[in-house]
């Protein structure tokens, strides 16, 4: 299944992108997605739904982030060999946690904002997991059965402040909109293999970044089952897994977002985002 929240922001409602791409509305048979829609009884029950019986939307909504209500925002850091080359760190030996605020939680289209006093605003094609089962001490053959689905994320970022200012990096990672995820879910059964999934992303029309998850240097299952070992993940929570080269911060010379640009970006299976870059 493709799950998606639809509407006005603080207004979505719950639905599904059927088969042949169609918008459905899912509001008769839960009140939102939250992380407990994605539990394994609940998804069980939205996957014996017949599509066709669910009400059409028509037109073109915004679609919100596919969960609400999250209680944690996880990010691995330089998950990935050739960008953390390109940015001049060492590669890690093991996953890089850190934390997004819940309130940098953005639908796919909706605009970025760039905050006040950014000089280095920049971008980051990664792919999400969003957990459907309370995870502590899993293993990382077990861990993607603690997994609901799959969406892309742009973990924007501010190099500014998450590296030339004092502490971690979690205030460059967390101004609002710095999370958009979207635009939907896509349940595990719709992702063949998780490793093996193309990437893009473009700035104004040019690419800046081609990759594939293959390339990361710890899989999706090693992620979930180390953050596990660290604190609990809990239905709905996300965790995004890491960018491949060609952000900005590794350009020669480094280039950053400004006002009016626009970022594309999107992975295999999981659809494509659209952000314009406003001031805050």
């Amino acid at each position: 299944m493709k799950l998606v929240r639809y509407g006005e922001k603080g207004a979505e409602k719950p639905g599904l992108i059927d088969k042949s791409g169609q918008l459905r509305d899912l509001s008769a048979h839960l009140k939102d997605l939250t992380g407990e829609a994605y539990s394994p009884e609940s998804l069980q029950k939205l996957a014996a739904l017949d599509p066709a019986s669910l009400p059409a939307v028509s037109g073109k909504p915004r679609f919100g982030a596919p969960v609400t209500g999250i209680s944690k925002f996880v990010a691995i850091g330089l998950n990935y060999s050739d960008h953390a080359k390109e940015t001049g760190a060492a590669i890690p030996t093991e996953p890089i946690i850190f934390m997004k605020a819940n309130t940098s939680l953005s639908g796919p289209n909706d605009a970025v904002e760039k905050p006040r006093g950014s000089t280095k605003l920049d971008w980051e094609v990664e792919i999400a997991a969003i957990i459907g089962t309370r995870a502590k001490y899993v293993s990382e053959a077990d861990a993607l059965n603690y997994v609901a689905g799959y969406c892309v994320c742009n973990d924007v970022s501010e190099r500014a402040f998450q590296i030339e200012r004092l502490g971690q990096w979690t205030k460059g990672k967390s101004h609002d909109t710095f999370g958009p995820v979207g635009p939907w879910l896509a349940t595990k059964d719709e992702i063949k293999d998780v490793q093996n999934l193309s990437m893009w992303l473009d700035v104004n029309g040019q690419r800046r970044q081609t990759g594939s998850t293959k390339t990361m240097i710890f899989s999706m299952a090693k992620c979930v089952s180390y953050v596990s070992q660290f604190m609990t993940l809990l239905p709905g929570d996300i965790i995004t897994t890491g960018t491949p080269p060609g952000v900005g911060l590794g350009m020669k010379p480094p280039t950053f977002l400004n006002v009016g640009d626009v970022v594309t970006l999107g992975i295999e299976g999981l659809g494509e985002q659209r952000q314009e870059i406003v001031a805050a």
